[in-house]
């Protein structure tokens, strides 16, 4: 069974369908040495790897980790199979990345309150220009 999984191969197109993204974005995540498919002349031929990859670059952006950061990770892993190393640093990622968030949930709740203040004071003045 995992020998047929390691012999499952993609396209680019493939591959593109099914995560709903451009072949150019995928393109780019080769580029940036986060995907490495095989090559057949020009043909990029992905396999199972490069598809978990792709899933894991798509669900990290998703959650506000930038692609450099998805790409430590990625070494990270490729050196340490055990991958307590990596489950340290995601726990690193995550600590900061809900931080990140706290503060901008501040911040917006700080800029919802002035302008709750502003549109008070607009209601005000158009009320006494009646």
């Amino acid at each position: 069974m995992s020998q047929q999984l390691t012999s499952i191969k993609y396209s680019i197109s493939d591959l593109s369908k099914e995560f709903d993204i451009t072949t150019r974005s995928i393109r780019f995540y080769e580029d940036q040495g986060l995907l490495s498919p095989a090559r057949k002349g020009q043909t990029r031929i992905y396999n199972q790897r490069d598809k978990v990859r792709l899933k894991l670059i798509l669900r990290g952006k998703r959650l506000g980790f930038s692609l450099a950061e998805t790409g430590r990770l990625f070494e990270l892993y490729d050196v340490d199979k055990t991958s307590a190393t990596q489950l340290n640093s995601i726990m690193t990622l995550i600590t900061d990345k809900k931080s990140d968030l706290k503060q901008q949930l501040e911040d917006i709740n700080a800029v919802l309150i002035e302008l709750n203040d502003l549109e008070d004071n607009c209601k005000g003045i158009l009320n006494s220009l009646d």
